[in-house]
């Protein structure tokens, strides 16, 4: 398990700490129904979003589910010791395994969290793609710890997209974020593939792409 520390850990501290007040300058909009699926804490819950709306992931956790740690799954690798480093000074929780199409050693490590009363967050179109192909991971733990989904909508006034694979999604400082989210119960996953479906039609809803 590769680790990031001393030296290169503190020349992460400051970038970190640039992104954390850059989420905090965001100026969040969402309904009154969006916001009670947002503060649904009586249960842990999978947080579901696209890959390239992940700047939004720390700021999320931390105005809207605050008393409950989430947990995002990162590879074991040395790319995945940097995105660890990176995400715990953002204020995220981190459990390392294969996250490569979300195989059974990444559903695991989620279904072991979700079952310790915590929640977690997947990218089921992540970590390399297609953009806005659900992959079955993402629905086969929330049927197996019968944990429902929230869905995460963010629509941006002002933002940039980089060249990646994912055209990742980079909001302008203080600029308005339209959130959505939409609650998907384990009922509604009864069929793995009508509930796939649902999963990846709700999100494209709820995310508009912009130019």
């Amino acid at each position: 398990m590769r680790a990031i520390n001393g030296w290169r850990q503190v020349l992460l501290w400051p970038f970190g700490l640039l992104v954390r007040l850059w989420g905090m300058s965001l100026r969040f909009e969402a309904s009154p129904d969006d916001l009670r699926h947002w503060t649904k804490k009586d249960e842990p819950v999978a947080i579901i979003l696209w890959h390239n709306r992940l700047f939004l992931a720390a700021e999320i956790v931390r105005r809207y589910r605050q008393g409950r740690p989430a947990y995002a799954l990162v590879s074991a690798s040395q790319d995945g010791a940097w995105l660890t480093a990176f995400f715990a000074l953002a204020g995220l929780h981190i459990v390392r395994g294969s996250s490569s199409r979300l195989g059974r050693e990444a559903a695991m490590a989620l279904v072991d969290v979700l079952r310790s009363g915590d929640d977690v967050g997947i990218t089921p179109d992540g970590p390399r793609g297609p953009c806005y192909e659900v992959k079955p991971g993402a629905v086969i733990v929330a049927r197996r710890t019968r944990a429902p989904m929230l869905l995460v909508g963010g629509e941006f006034t002002t933002a940039w997209r980089l060249g990646s694979w994912d055209r990742f999604y980079v909001p302008a400082p203080f600029s308005r974020v339209r959130m959505r989210c939409e609650l998907i119960t384990v009922d509604q996953l009864a069929d793995r593939d009508s509930g796939i479906a649902l999963v990846r039609d709700r999100l494209l809803a709820i995310n508009p792409d912009q130019p």
